[in-house]
């Protein structure tokens, strides 16, 4: 297992050379100027823009430029933020543990509606709970995120006034409140992300279970007297897992993606609402930073799904 790791992560060391490669030379050559304001407020003469640029290294050719940021980036410093003032790797480390979080419940939110659903209208084909349950998934992950987002805060906000809408980073409350506090206002946004990504989920575990269920050693596992809710658990699911786990590694570009569009509507503090005031403000060191990291992350589930593979099918060596 320790030689599998070591391998898969020097494998990934040409995969996020090469990102930072695409993702820094589209950032160079796409049109804006970070210091576009400057140009354009009287009060500041273009000597100033001009030493700015030079102190930046932004009119040195684009290999340079690249040459320079790895450089950086392996000694740790992951640049200047031209609108916020600040170190880049501050700005995400302020930001990254609300983004995971969010995330990180979410999806568990998900297999927690995906994986009982799906085996039960799996076991039960074409039933009622069957018919229902796919109704619900079609209905589920054909809504955007941002509409149901949308939908969330005119219903729990707007017109019961439950939830708050806006996500606070500031609380003011202290000690119990501040855990529940921080617990009501992160229910929209994870249910948003869960329930999207649990209704596509729970199609795929109910394919995955009515393929596995239907096998050879299924039906000797029930001829030997098992009961049929030990012999979906303990020898159907965790087979027909493995599908479902390559779909969740696949899919966390998505899923990233869909979290930056769910903080701005909630208008959560992470990386994502970062990401698109970075872009907004033509803010380069921000974007490629956290662009690499979103690659960084969708590197690593992959990994972990792999060796979630082992742990599923002990046919499965790591070599």
């Amino acid at each position: 297992m320790g030689k599998y790791l070591v391998r898969r992560l020097l494998i990934a060391i040409p995969s996020l050379v090469g990102i930072s490669i695409i993702l820094f030379t589209v950032l160079a050559l796409a049109p804006g100027d970070p210091f576009e304001e400057l140009a354009t407020n009287p009060n500041v003469p273009p000597e100033v823009r001009q030493n700015l640029r030079q102190k930046f290294g932004l009119d040195d050719p684009v290999a340079v430029r690249y040459v320079r940021w790895a450089g950086s980036m392996a000694k740790g410093d992951w640049g200047f933020s031209f609108s916020s003032r600040v170190d880049v790797d501050k700005l995400i480390l302020q930001r990254l543990p609300t983004t995971l979080a969010v995330i990180g419940l979410s999806q568990v939110l998900a297999l927690l509606i995906a994986i009982p659903v799906g085996v039960v209208a799996a076991t039960r084909p074409y039933s009622i709970f069957d018919q229902v349950a796919n109704t619900f998934a079609f209905i589920g992950f054909s809504l955007p995120t941002f509409f149901t987002g949308l939908l969330f805060i005119l219903f729990f906000s707007i017109y019961l006034d439950w939830l708050p809408f806006v996500y606070r980073a500031d609380l003011s409350e202290t000690g119990l409140r501040w855990w529940w506090a921080q617990f009501r206002q992160s229910i929209m946004p994870i249910a948003v992300l869960g329930l999207f990504q649990g209704a596509s989920w729970t199609r795929y575990v109910r394919s995955a279970v009515l393929d596995v269920i239907r096998l050879d050693y299924i039906t000797t596992a029930r001829s030997k007297g098992l009961a049929e809710r030990w012999v979906v658990i303990k020898h159907a699911l965790r087979n027909a897992l493995i599908p479902v786990v390559t779909l969740v590694a696949l899919q966390m570009p998505a899923i990233f993606g869909g979290a930056i569009v769910t903080e701005q509507i909630f208008r959560v503090p992470g990386i994502g609402s970062l990401l698109i005031a970075a872009i907004l403000a033509n803010d380069t060191p921000v974007i490629m930073a956290v662009t690499f990291v979103f690659s960084c992350l969708v590197i690593l589930f992959n990994l972990i799904a792999d060796v979630l593979y082992g742990w599923l099918d002990p046919r499965i060596s790591y070599r």
